[in-house]
């Protein structure tokens, strides 16, 4: 059965931070929602390009060149093997679309709680 997405439902099942959880699969994009606090290890997707949408808060995201300020309702392309860091400043909630399985941390051997599974879905 075809049916929508309550968006503020689904962020309401969740509270753990940077643990990125699907809620849809498209044309071998996942469409994941992710609930940010804090800075988030640096890294890059060799192979993926990664676009986030902010839908409540505010978050920097870092790139070694400069910084990007994104409010509710603003998104960015983070291009494939560009290295980035997003920082929340209190907790913020967004949308993360990019190809299916694309692992969180990228190319970045960091601490396993930031490194969600790929088939978590709510």
């Amino acid at each position: 059965m075809i049916d929508k997405i309550n968006i503020d439902e689904k962020f309401s099942l969740f509270s753990e931070h940077f643990r990125p959880k699907i809620v849809a699969e498209l044309n071998g994009q996942e469409f994941k929602l992710v609930k940010a606090e804090g800075e988030y290890p640096w890294h890059s997707h060799a192979d993926a390009d990664e676009m986030f949408f902010i839908w409540k808060g505010n978050i920097t995201l870092e790139f070694r060149t400069h910084s990007v300020e994104l409010s509710a309702g603003e998104a960015i392309v983070v291009p494939k093997g560009v290295e980035h860091r997003p920082v929340a400043h209190g907790e913020v909630q967004l949308f993360l679309i990019e190809p299916k399985a694309t692992k969180n941390s990228g190319d970045t051997s960091v601490d396993t709680k930031y490194d969600a599974p790929n088939d978590i879905w709510i």
